[in-house]
């Protein structure tokens, strides 16, 4: 996704969220907690978003370590389920995923739109 990884500047911020937004419809987007401790904000929450190119809706819990420094940010890092957020993309077709060290690779079907 051409907003993940490491951006400098308040344009790196504006860039990733309107390319999310672009991507993506967001249907909800839910704040749960947010904590604060000195400069260090942690943010709690969900979002359900369905990909404008594809219509798969996906649903992902997400949190949010900032630091704030005289009003400002300057660290910000959003964790999602990118596994779900990627998958809302799929236009069918399968895979094989080999997850457990001692099991075998399993097939994963994903549904045409």
């Amino acid at each position: 996704m051409p907003w993940a990884g490491t951006s400098v500047g308040p344009q790196a911020f504006i860039f990733a969220f309107t390319l999310v937004n672009t991507y993506w419809t967001v249907e909800d987007f839910t704040v749960t907690d947010i904590f604060a401790a000195g400069e260090n904000v942690a943010v709690f929450g969900s979002f359900i978003y369905r990909s404008v190119a594809t219509s798969h809706q996906v649903h992902s819990p997400f949190s949010i370590h900032s630091k704030v420094r005289n009003g400002r940010i300057v660290h910000f890092q959003f964790m999602e389920d990118t596994y779900a957020t990627g998958r809302s993309f799929s236009m069918g077709g399968h895979w094989a995923v080999k997850s457990d060290p001692q099991g075998e690779a399993f097939d994963v079907h994903s549904p045409s739109p």
